[in-house]
């Protein structure tokens, strides 16, 4: 799922993301909130107009930016006090407020506010979180339900937390599931632990998580990560990466990543990866493209975001063929095999 933090993909229209046959975009509750306001956007018919944008959007409920202004922040029971980092003014954010937010936006894909415990914790640190986004998952499910019945259709989903402990993951999904919701996700994961720690706790309670409910990978990640998180069970995934890198001159492709930057480039008729059949990649050269990042051009942006979010809708295409044909075994060993022996940004 592209995401667009603030009602945009970054250098990427709407047309360009129809184009590419995103189906959902992801909104932050956070930064809506803070600018242009949920109001004001509800006031002139809701995000999916705001932003003119027809299909599917996912919102973040807010919690992990909040966790990420650090000492600009207070958590209690009711909800989370903090300083918006536009402005120094002092705001607050509960449950109940969080899905107010939502609600106002017209988010399809409702998130429960949760507390994103971070990394590293103790296991009291992360049994103390948890509990405390049990509890604001219940308060989420009861003021959603209140806010649904006159409105929109729309779903909510329950985030796990519990760090790396696998016994405190299991202890949040079974609270999670006596509330209740329509999908389940995995937070507090992709925050500073070791790769191996991350595949590790998502093998052990994505098997867990209902099958017959999304199950939502938060935060993730690289071409890699989505196919082994694949292979441990997950459906959806978000990730600034592919915009974030391509802003910085990175690209993925089926050869591995690509620094179009590199001087060796200058001279490069080749298009960013000759097996990609994206419009970039169908018409402008390696050469081009890096003479528009030497030159501070925004076209360079625009060409590898649009090239970047190909690549990544188009990954989880090969994947969901692979294993509607049965073959998605194979298809994994041979796309991490090209990609580890790719390693080096090329």
């Amino acid at each position: 799922m592209p995401v667009g933090t603030r009602g945009t993909v970054k250098a990427l229209t709407q047309e360009m993301l129809e184009t590419l046959d995103a189906r959902i975009i992801l909104g932050n509750t956070y930064h809506l909130f803070l600018r242009p306001g949920h109001e004001l956007i509800a006031e002139l018919g809701g995000l999916h107009q705001f932003i003119s944008w027809p299909r599917s959007i996912l919102t973040d409920s807010g919690g992990f930016q909040v966790f990420s202004l650090g000492e600009l922040r207070k958590i209690r029971e009711e909800g989370v006090e903090f300083r918006s980092h536009l402005d120094g003014s002092r705001q607050f954010i509960s449950p109940e407020v969080s899905m107010q937010i939502q609600h106002a936006l017209g988010s399809d894909i409702v998130m429960a506010f949760d507390e994103c415990t971070p990394y590293p914790a103790t296991l009291d640190e992360a049994r103390k979180s948890l509990e405390l986004t049990s509890r604001w998952a219940r308060r989420s499910r009861t003021e959603f339900d209140r806010l649904k019945q006159a409105t929109y259709d729309s779903f909510l989903f329950g985030i796990i937390q519990g760090s790396i402990y696998h016994d405190l993951r299991q202890q949040s999904l079974e609270q999670l599931l006596e509330v209740g919701f329509e999908g389940y996700a995995i937070g507090g994961l992709s925050v500073g632990e070791e790769k191996t720690m991350m595949y590790d706790t998502t093998e052990f309670i994505a098997p867990l998580m209902p099958a017959d409910k999304p199950r939502y990978l938060m935060g993730v990640g690289t071409p890699e990560d989505l196919v082994e998180s694949v292979a441990r069970g997950v459906d959806m995934f978000d990730c600034v990466m592919p915009t974030r890198n391509a802003r910085n001159g990175q690209v993925f492709t089926s050869s591995g990543k690509v620094n179009v930057r590199n001087a060796k480039y200058a001279k490069d008729t080749r298009p960013m990866d000759e097996a990609c059949g994206c419009a970039v990649c169908h018409r402008y050269s390696r050469a081009y493209i890096r003479h528009l990042y030497l030159n501070d051009e925004i076209l360079a942006s625009i060409l590898c975001s649009y090239h970047n979010i190909a690549f990544y809708l188009d990954l989880m295409r090969q994947i969901r063929q692979a294993i509607a044909l049965g073959e998605f075994a194979a298809f994994r060993a041979r796309f991490l095999t090209q990609y580890q022996r790719a390693d080096q940004v090329i």
